[in-house]
């Protein structure tokens, strides 16, 4: 903030906090420490001073800020309110007291099975619920997972977060290059689990034996050695230890471990907390059932309680909710998460742990998204895919092993579809009868080359799902195509 105005302008829009030392620069400004007036409770206040923000990064702050208001969950740092001003935007945050686990790794060197387990269980449960809330990270390294003083540790800096949304696959490259994916610095398309999964695997093996995988001062030979997979895993792990790394580091996306394949490692179920095993993300930390000790502190503070409840349950942003927001956080650092309260909360379908997701299925604007699933392996979906294109008279461009670009030329011809092609099933002797050959042959005539593109993930360890997203052409003629190519398949 620049000038005796400016501090003025910082001084009037956190009236509620204290100032304190500062934590760390950004691009866009400082991180501070802060107290909470009301609760005196530690914060982190991050300082955007709008002078060094463009549109571009405008536009990037707004969809952190709105991430982070997404998410709610013991093992992501809790976004507590946001202050908006014409000078800066103030981001209040949770403070975590220990500091980065980088430091912790540098410190320690190489950690025990049991710590690095504790954490990568803490870990995974963060983005797991990332991923649940359709929000995938990129930049999962020790920096960006941060202590608080029982050990615990919170997933942080949603920076180079995205939302992801079915049919749209992401391919910017970002994020540090030694915990990056293959796809990702190959400028492949890739969905987003898979790459917080890899990241996640990179920190698992710093853990565990202080250095890092894949490393070289030189850029090119870094990337190579990431694209190629190779890394030797110490002797002094065990098995189970160096069977999650190697499934996690396996630089064919389809065939990288899932989250839900994770919670079944044997090795990660070792001492797995309880409510990590199950699925967190409706409990009270989501703050949709209001914590009675909590209010009741809030009236020994001088809220009224029932205007406290009033404004939980319109989910409005002031004094009253914030506040309530910081005491249940400290309540529930204090007191641990593996309690019995918390484990009362939950409902019996809470504790069912979710098995089905890779990617989220929101409504994509502006385009027609449709899926086959296969219980075949990627390479022979793939091949009957080829063919199937190939017959259709699509033509196509390999983007990766299980992503190509298609283009749709209709033709207007009578065909009969041929009979069963090894796994995917055909219809046989399907001819169109002469008057639908003429009426759509006017119809043709009408509309351009349809454009699209497939991409293969795995939906779970037993079947993987083929995505189709429309790029340009008419509505009608990619469903038509669709509708030919789901004639020849019976799922």
């Amino acid at each position: 903030m620049e000038g005796t105005s400016g501090w003025e302008s910082l001084a009037a829009a956190l009236s509620n906090y204290k100032l304190g030392r500062t934590l760390g620069f950004g691009a866009f400004g400082i991180v501070k420490e802060g107290r909470h007036k009301f609760s005196g409770i530690k914060v982190a206040i991050k300082i955007l001073e709008r002078h060094f923000i463009n549109d571009l990064d405008d536009e990037k702050v707004k969809r952190e800020i709105n991430i982070m208001r997404l998410l709610s969950h013991p093992h992501i740092v809790r976004l507590y309110e946001v202050i908006e001003t014409r000078p800066a935007i103030f981001v209040i945050m949770e403070y975590m007291d220990s500091g980065e686990l980088f430091y912790h790794i540098t410190e320690k060197g190489r950690l025990e099975e049991a710590e690095a387990l504790h954490f990568i269980q803490q870990i995974i449960s963060g983005v797991e619920s990332c991923h649940l809330h359709k929000v995938v990270h990129r930049d999962i390294k020790p920096e960006n997972l941060l202590l608080d003083s029982k050990g615990n540790v919170k997933v942080a800096d949603f920076g180079l977060a995205n939302i992801m949304r079915d049919g749209h696959f992401h391919q910017t490259s970002c994020g540090s290059h030694n915990y990056a994916a293959p796809e990702v610095i190959s400028g492949s398309l890739y969905a987003g689990p898979e790459i917080d999964i890899w990241s996640c695997g990179v920190v698992l093996y710093a853990l565990l034996s202080g250095t890092l995988p894949f490393d070289d001062g030189i850029v090119s030979v870094l990337h190579s050695k990431i694209k190629s997979g190779i890394f030797a895993c110490p002797s002094y792990l065990s098995l189970g230890a160096r069977d999650l790394i190697k499934r996690m580091l396996i630089v064919d996306q389809v065939k990288r471990i899932s989250i839900p394949e994770i919670y079944k490692h044997p090795w990660f179920q070792i001492d797995l907390p309880k409510y990590i095993a199950v699925n967190l993300v409706n409990t009270p930390w989501c703050e949709k059932e209001i914590d009675i000790p909590v209010l009741e502190e809030m009236g020994v503070l001088g809220f009224n309680v029932q205007e406290v409840i009033a404004s939980l349950n319109k989910s409005l942003q002031n004094q009253a909710t914030v506040t309530y927001s910081m005491l249940l956080t400290r309540s529930l650092n204090s007191h641990g998460y593996d309690n019995d309260n918390l484990q009362e909360s939950l409902s019996p379908k809470s504790m069912e742990r979710r098995e089905v997701y890779v990617r989220p299925i929101p409504p994509v604007h502006g385009n027609w998204v449709l899926g086959f699933k296969s219980s075949a392996s990627p390479h022979e979906t793939m091949r009957h895919v080829f063919a199937l294109l190939k017959f259709l008279n699509v033509r196509w461009k390999k983007i990766g092993s299980y992503n190509i670009k298609c283009m749709w030329k209709p033709a207007v011809r009578s065909y009969t579809v041929p009979m069963r092609v090894h796994k995917l099933t055909l219809r046989e002797d399907t001819t169109w009868n002469a008057p639908i050959k003429s009426s759509l042959k006017e119809k043709f005539s009408l509309y351009e080359d349809v454009k699209f593109e497939i991409q293969l993930y795995r939906a779970n360890a037993d079947s993987y799902v083929l995505d189709w997203q429309r790029v340009s052409g008419t509505p009608f003629l990619f469903m038509e195509l669709c509708a030919r190519f789901h004639a020849c398949v019976i799922a």
